[in-house]
């Protein structure tokens, strides 16, 4: 979720992406969507990662020094339904504070349903929130915007909805019931305001273009921005500017400079993945073309290669970076979230960079992060053999942050790569850390029992290509729990990376349910969601590992307990 920023300190965040629900993407549970939670159940719940209190989240804004998650939220249950707009705020994005929930369904136009919205800056240091409202039964939806009662006040506690609303109705040749999720409007040379709008022609998929002069009157663009066949509905889409090179993130005013590459972004309801494209935009025209190094389309790239969804991004002009935001929702049963009185959780917030090869982005966690580092250890130059493993100790392996360098001192025993293995999450079901590999797998097992009947292996493999390395990097979620009817599925994603230095590194954020790992400096990106039964609190150990006849170096580790943020 990008913002168009005006004067000092006058920023507006937005990243409040409100998880769309849609055609089949949100089921109700009539009996479970108002049984509320008398206990919750702590076993699995996170330590840093944002939640509220209890029942069921997924959703955020940064105004006058404080940063607003505004997240779709029952109150009432642990399952969806019941949803209204909670919100939470904060100063680093770390700690969170509880304030009263922001916008609840009340008018004619959103009386079915408060959808994902965006959050631009009008002139005046004036925020306006544009959403989707569901206006009747069959979830026909439009978009609608809301104003703060007081936008001097930096909690933004209470939310009108001006009676001018709905601001775009989809016309005849617009699937009412797919268009939605509003992005933030950026500003063109015309003087207009743009916006995107998420829709699907039969199994097309596109971002609907609308232009204002006034930012309340908006007409639809003869064609959408960009469309893709055979990607169906297009949610929460994203579209915003990054620089050629830099450490340092673009506000939307740079989508129509010249020295930049454009991402646009698409949450897939079909499949209930993202994926990305990294191109160019005409601003004469209104069109986006991807440039033609990767796949526009289910095969694309990825932020992240796990469960991650409904993600938006936001530019911080406080630290000049552009920070990203996605959901995970539980792996579990809706009888085992009414049970445990939760769900839903979301990911640590990412910042987001061009990688210098200009062909895909790279993330990393936000640096606040680390003031929730505790009790530190490390091990260096530690050797490990085929089937040898080095349990790291001294910290709470359920609840921690761990960095490692790997090392090999050759290539020769990779693994040969056939051309057919196209999907890496098929790849790793079939070469899992238990398969013996050439160079790999190597890695970390992750929320292990202490005799291994549960763990979570996050390793890379190895291979070699006709004209190169290819490098696997797997979160497997097959052995994480004893438990069962979990949803256990092995992630994984390619890793493009330069093996020359015989050397790749690995971070993986642990919080008891929850895996966030980052491969070879933030190129490639897994989070698992897991349910182990023996490996919690005091019994979840950690180890590093390698599976494969090159006897791999753990060059460098360094791990630290996480201690507790506040948490709402």
């Amino acid at each position: 979720m990008n913002v168009f920023w005006f004067p000092i300190f006058s920023f507006l965040a937005s990243l409040l992406w409100l998880i769309a629900i849609v055609e089949g993407s949100h089921k109700v549970y009539p009996d479970f969507q108002s049984l509320s939670a008398d206990t919750v159940d702590e076993v699995h719940r996170t330590g840093y990662h944002f939640q509220p209190p209890k029942h069921w989240i997924n959703g955020p804004m940064y105004f006058k020094g404080f940063y607003h998650l505004f997240y779709q939220y029952n109150p009432k249950g642990a399952v969806w339904g019941n949803i209204v707009w909670a919100h939470s705020v904060s100063k680093d994005l770390v700690n969170w504070e509880a304030l009263e929930p922001a916008i609840y369904p009340s008018k004619p136009w959103d009386k079915y349903g408060c959808w994902s919205g965006s959050a631009t800056i009008l002139p005046g240091d004036k925020p306006v929130m544009l959403y989707t409202g569901i206006v009747d039964d069959i979830n026909t939806q439009v978009q609608v915007y809301a104003v703060p009662e007081d936008p001097s006040d930096p909690y933004l506690k209470k939310w009108v909805k001006p009676a001018d609303n709905p601001i775009a109705v989809a016309d005849k040749g617009v699937n009412a019931t797919a268009f939605r999720d509003p992005t933030t409007a950026w500003m063109g040379k015309d003087g207009k305001w743009r916006m995107l709008v998420g829709g699907r022609n039969k199994r097309k998929g596109m971002a609907h273009l609308y232009r204002s002069k006034d930012f309340k009157k908006w007409v639809k663009a003869k064609k959408p921005i960009h469309s893709a066949k055979k990607t169906g509905m297009w949610e929460c889409p994203d579209f915003y500017p990054v620089a050629l090179d830099g450490v340092n993130g673009l506000d939307l005013t740079s989508v129509n400079d010249k020295n930049v590459k454009l991402v646009l972004k698409n949450s897939l309801d079909e499949t209930r993945f993202e994926y990305y494209t990294l191109g160019s935009y005409n601003p004469v025209k209104d069109k986006y073309v991807p440039d033609n190094s990767s796949e526009d389309g289910w095969g694309g790239l990825r932020y992240d290669y796990g469960n991650f969804y409904a993600s938006k991004s936001f530019f911080d002009p406080a630290k000049n970076r552009r920070i990203l935001w996605g959901w995970a929702n539980e792996s579990d049963s809706k009888e085992d979230d009414v049970k445990k009185g939760w769900a839903g959780i979301q990911a640590i917030p990412r910042t987001i960079l061009l990688d210098k090869n200009g062909k895909q982005l790279i993330q990393w966690p936000i640096k606040e992060i680390e003031t929730l580092r505790g009790q530190k250890v490390e091990l260096e130059n530690k050797k490990l053999a085929k089937g040898e493993h080095v349990e790291v100790t001294g910290i709470t392996a359920a609840q921690a942050d761990v960095e490692v360098t790997f090392s090999f001192d050759s290539l020769d025993k990779a693994e040969p790569f056939d051309p057919k293995w196209i999907n890496a999450q098929d790849l790793c079901a079939e070469k899992s850390s238990k398969v013996e590999g050439g160079l790999g797998p190597f890695g970390l097992l992750t929320l292990a029992s202490a005799k291994f009947e549960e763990y979570t292996p996050v390793f890379f493999r190895v291979f070699k290509a006709e004209d190169k390395h290819k490098v696997l990097l797997c979160s497997d979620a097959s052995s994480s729990s004893l438990k069962k009817g979990l949803y256990t599925p092995s992630f994984a994603g390619f890793v493009d990376v330069d093996l020359s230095s015989k050397k790749i590194s690995l971070r993986s954020l642990i919080d008891h349910s929850v895996v966030e790992s980052f491969g070879a400096e933030g190129k490639t990106c897994i989070l698992s969601r897991v349910y182990p039964q023996i490996a919690v609190s005091d019994e979840a150990h950690l180890f590093a590992f390698n599976n494969g006849t090159e006897t791999v170096t753990v060059e460098t580790l360094t791990a630290w307990s996480m201690n507790n943020p506040k948490m709402n």
